[in-house]
């Protein structure tokens, strides 16, 4: 029953960032699934792969909810998504196989880096917005490659790689945020389907909610709220200061940085 609760708490708490904040979820969720599965004594050697694998398919089934209320507002540039699709399947496919031939410290450290690139970029300013090169299919097809394989092998929707290059593709900040929510969906559910197949434990761990690389308890009670508290996030908005929150955030994310590259 506490683990129940436990992932319903993070659930809340991820999407009331994700709302209030735009960050993806993953960003949290890793590291919280990370202390949960050491206090539940999972195997150190796969402790990392599970946690990656558990955020994706959350975020999977988050990223559906965010991409439908997106479409409804027209803000999905499906001209863009659709350049980007096979590219971003193919990068997340690629980065879970990765995933699973690094040992869960490597793994550790390649999610802490980009934690701390995250932390960085909430202190400079958008880019600015570029020119039409962005939107060659072989450019876009780099990018999408390069995009899925990093959410996949941090366990990430690709919002803070994809948002950045939207807006400097001359999108605008509400285009670039609702196509970026469509995006995650083929980024998590590829990527997921890729630590299924490739995460197999061949016998070795011993918890009935685990298949592959998911733990499936932790999938349930996250998504129980996570959907509902990123709308109550996004309500927030109007309310408080976003960007001293964000700033604020940072060093939160600074500090977990640290702890993670040990």
């Amino acid at each position: 029953m506490v683990e129940w609760l436990v992932f319903a708490l993070i659930g809340a708490v991820a999407g009331i960032f994700s709302g209030l904040l735009g960050l993806g979820g993953g960003l949290i969720v890793v590291p919280c699934l990370m202390a949960i599965f050491t206090w539940q004594a999972l195997p150190e050697a796969y402790l990392m792969h599970i946690a990656i694998g558990t955020s994706l398919m959350t975020i999977t089934v988050t990223s559906l909810s965010s991409s439908y209320a997106h479409h409804q507002y027209r803000h999905i540039n499906w001209q863009l998504f659709n350049g980007l699709l096979l590219s971003l399947l193919a990068g997340s496919i690629a980065g879970a196989y990765l995933a699973t031939l690094f040992s869960s410290s490597v793994l550790r450290r390649c999610f802490a880096l980009y934690v701390f690139f995250v932390a960085m970029r909430m202190w400079f300013p958008l880019l600015p917005s570029g020119n039409d090169l962005l939107w060659n299919k072989k450019v876009l097809s780099v990018f999408g490659f390069f995009a899925g394989s990093i959410s996949a092998l941090v366990g990430i929707g690709g919002g803070t790689l994809i948002v950045p290059y939207l807006i400097m593709a001359k999108q605008p900040m509400q285009n670039a945020i609702g196509t970026s929510a469509a995006c995650g969906f083929p980024i998590s559910l590829a990527a997921v389907s890729g630590f299924i197949m490739f995460g197999q434990f061949e016998g070795v761990m011993d918890n009935k909610w685990i298949m592959g690389q998911i733990h499936w308890q932790a999938v349930i009670g996250i998504i129980s709220t996570s959907v509902l508290f990123s709308i109550w996030g996004a309500k927030l908005t109007k309310a408080l200061p976003v960007s001293v929150l964000k700033r604020a955030f940072s060093f939160v994310l600074f500090i977990v940085a640290m702890y993670l590259i040990n």
